[in-house]
């Protein structure tokens, strides 16, 4: 296998069959992460500096420091200084001088505390590095113990063992800074669900309910302090060393299976010992082997540091002893893990829409025990944001390296249940997020190619799913661009932005001077609603005629089912605004059948796996068109239709996928409910709007809701968001509902004057 560059080389490790004491048809194998360039964390180190470099939080040529003393400082050193980066360890007096001697020769600049403080040589460490943090401007911290990249380079390591072996039952690893079992186990879970997951700690560690001695010998694995990295709710099982039984059964493991390695390697291997004598025939158990034995030739391979060090003094156990959880611990021993189950978990928010569903969200989460979690850059752009009780976090949502920043500061791994929006701007945000902090989500690419309608138009065009005739106009147009793309179309046509949403700059055109002029002002908007910089390309696409549907999907577990069809009315062109829906729509079933299938097809094909999308599509004469895919739940309220149509809450089944949660779609109630939105007859200032009691007493209208602003300037609708308000009613039919939505919009006056001037 050839390299281009060092950092390449990391990964690639060998996955070795161990002969240990088992019943016949138990399999052991050890991931041999010891065979990396100089250890594990090798991993960590390429992935946290390779993905701050990828976000912006890591500069060209800026300082990098970090506080280790072991494999991490190796990992930094071999990563950070091949991409041109200075680099400062902060070690402590335990660092052996083998260690020493590769940082140096790496071209480290190495600082050694001299004394533990408050939390032993940790704190020590951290105080010393945030001095330096001060003193070198710019300078960069990989913070393995928080930094999600660490967990998440061994997503990895985990297609690595599942590429090997297929699938096994036992995953057995250290725990540190909580990185390599939980960011392994997170992956693993995702294929194998069932996987049981044990946890090597070591005697006098504070990771699992056990009293601190920051004095144990032991190095890599333990801890003084409680890693937000770690997450102990995915471990089944523990097991606790004391230094005595470590120590020995590192060298047992040179001595049994000819593997010179360190004494986290050496306390995983012991455990695989038991694992196998109690597992059943047919069991697959995996080990992760962090560290090679050359930086412990003078601890655990040295009969005199032995002698010296009083190891021989501590008792030692053949067999663990099994023990309840929270029972103080000096000796091998193993507990049920229970750590982790009365933790408050929150369910982060990254921003929302604004016409009702962002609120009702972070209410629906206090309801399922999730504590809500709003980061935004505009709190006061949500009326009734006080009233959630959600906790909100202030930061530009707008960049990838903030939103990072906000949610690493704030919480423990553990803390976290998953990452959501209910603003289709952020939904490629949220995809990010959540693949960065491993928590469910669908594919960032997908949700991407749905954001960007000239990606899903491709894409759709490669799978073979019925879609209007398209082009794509990049800046900057050129008469002959314009022609060619209405060449390709055919008049009239839609020409409308490749990234907005809500209607937002589209337009019918009739000739190529509509379609250059539009597109001209597509191009003009270099920011959306949400600040947030446009992808500055125009879609031409085929005026799809007939009428309008939309899908809604909902993806769970390589499923896509269908929870129903919505019937969308729109204004006439030149513009298109929705302005009444209707579900379930009134359909005979081969149409129903032909919709539901064009749009499973489009979010299949667009690579949608989890949870609610919202697809777009006209039934023209030769049959269903897809015009969208949003990687998302309806807007419009559709979800309330859903609601009161048929007693599912979509929008809490959204809720319970992002977190894990299986939903339940399963109808409760059969009925219609629709929706009509009230829109401006003319341009002017409104001044009130009058007769909304006579429309709420009407029999069968659940909600009748006024959104624009007495004293606002408004219009015929251009776009959504010209929608004044909206009136919501229930019935047993479609035509029942219709009927109700009319006769309330019949008693609802919008008064509006002409501006002055006009």
């Amino acid at each position: 296998m050839i390299f281009d560059d060092i950092t390449d080389a990391i990964g690639h490790t060998p996955l070795v069959r161990l002969r240990v004491p088992a019943a016949e048809g138990v399999e052991v194998y050890a991931k041999l992460e010891l065979q990396n360039l100089f250890g594990m964390k090798d991993r960590v180190a390429a992935n946290i500096i390779l993905e701050a470099k990828r976000v912006g939080a890591l500069a060209d040529g800026a300082h990098i420091v970090e506080s280790s003393s072991g494999t991490m400082a190796l990992g930094v050193a071999l990563v950070g200084t091949s991409l041109g980066h200075p680099v400062h360890i902060v070690t402590d007096p335990r660092v052996d001088r083998m260690t020493l001697a590769k940082l140096r020769a790496l071209g480290c600049e190495v600082h050694v505390v001299e004394a533990m403080t408050s939390h032993g040589w940790q704190s020590a460490r951290i105080e010393r590095l945030e001095q330096l943090m001060a003193d070198l401007p710019g300078a960069f911290w990989p913070q393995q113990y928080g930094n999600p990249d660490n967990p998440g380079a061994y997503r990895r390591l985990a297609r690595e063992v599942l590429d090997d072996l297929g699938a096994f039952d036992v995953l057995v690893g250290s725990v540190g800074s909580g990185g390599s079992l939980c960011g392994t186990s997170r992956a693993l879970r995702e294929s194998l669900p069932d996987l049981h997951v044990i946890g090597v700690d070591c005697v006098g560690s504070a990771l699992f309910d056990q009293p601190d001695e920051p004095r144990r010998l032991q190095s890599g694995l333990g801890n003084s302090l409680l890693p937000k990295n770690l997450d102990r709710t995915l471990l089944d099982e523990v097991h606790w060393l004391n230094d005595h039984e470590a120590f020995a059964a590192t060298r047992a493991l040179a001595v049994e299976q000819r593997i010179f390695a360190g004494n986290t390697s050496g306390s995983v291997y012991r455990v695989l010992t038991d694992v196998a004598r109690r597992a059943g025939r047919g069991t697959k158990v995996v080990g992760i082997f962090p560290d090679r034995g050359d930086r412990y030739a003078d601890t655990v391979y040295s009969d005199g540091f032995w002698a010296s060090s009083g190891l021989t003094d501590l008792a030692v156990a053949d067999v663990p002893e099994q023990v309840d959880y929270g029972t103080e611990v000096t000796r091998w021993s193993r507990a049920v893990n229970k750590s982790g189950l009365d933790l408050d978990r929150h369910l982060v928010f990254v921003e929302a829409n604004t016409t009702g569903t962002g609120m009702i969200a972070l209410d629906l989460a206090a309801g399922l025990g999730l504590r809500p979690v709003l980061l935004t850059g505009q709190p006061e752009r949500y009326a009734g944001l006080a009233a959630t009780g959600a906790e909100v976090l202030v930061c530009d949502t707008n960049s990838p390296s903030a939103l990072r920043a906000a949610v690493q500061d704030r919480f423990r791994r553990e803390e976290l249940a998953g990452v959501v929006s209910t603003s289709d701007f952020y939904a490629p945000a949220v995809a990010d997020l959540a693949a960065w902090l491993g928590l469910p989500r669908n594919p960032v690419d997908a949700v991407r190619t749905c954001r960007d309608k000239s990606l899903l138009r491709r894409r759709l065009a490669g799978a073979g799913v019925p879609q209007p005739r398209f082009a794509v106009l990049e800046e900057p147009v050129t008469p002959e661009a314009v022609a060619a793309a209405v060449a390709e179309v055919g008049l009239p046509c839609v020409v409308k932005p490749v990234d907005d949403s809500g209607s937002n700059l589209v337009r019918l055109c009739h000739d190529t001077g509509q379609v250059a002029a539009q597109a001209d002002r597509v191009l003009a908007v270099r920011e959306n609603v949400r600040g947030m910089p446009t992808a500055r390309s125009v879609l031409v696409e085929q005026y799809a005629r007939g009428p309008e549907f939309s899908v809604e999907l909902f993806g769970l577990a390589g499923r896509t089912e269908l929870v129903g069809v919505t019937r969308k009315s729109v204004t006439g062109g030149p513009h298109f605004v929705e302005h009444r829906h209707l579900f379930p729509a009134p359909l005979n079933p081969a149409d129903a059948d032909a919709l539901a299938d064009v749009a499973r097809r489009a979010v299949e094909a667009a690579g949608m796996a989890l949870g609610a999308t919202h697809t777009e599509v006209v039934l023209t004469d030769d049959g269903p068109a897809v015009v969208e895919v949003n990687p998302r739940l309806a807007g419009g309220m559709i979800p309330e239709l859903i609601r009161l149509a048929t007693g599912v809450e979509l929008l809490e089944q959204q809720l319970r996928a992002a977190v894990g949660l299986p939903p339940d779609l399963a109808p409760s109630d059969s009925g219609c409910a629709g929706i009509a939105f009230l829109l401006a007859p003319a341009p002017g200032v409104l001044r009130a709007v009058d007769g909304v009691a006579d429309a709420e007493a009407l029999p069968g209208v659940t909600a009748v809701t006024v959104t624009a602003r007495i004293g606002a300037t408004v219009r015929p609708p251009v776009n959504a968001y010209d929608r004044l308000g909206h009136v919501i009613a229930r019935g047993a039919t479609p035509e029942e509902v219709d009927a109700v939505l009319t006769a309330a919009l019949d008693r609802i006056d919008t008064r509006i004057e002409p501006e002055a001037g006009q």
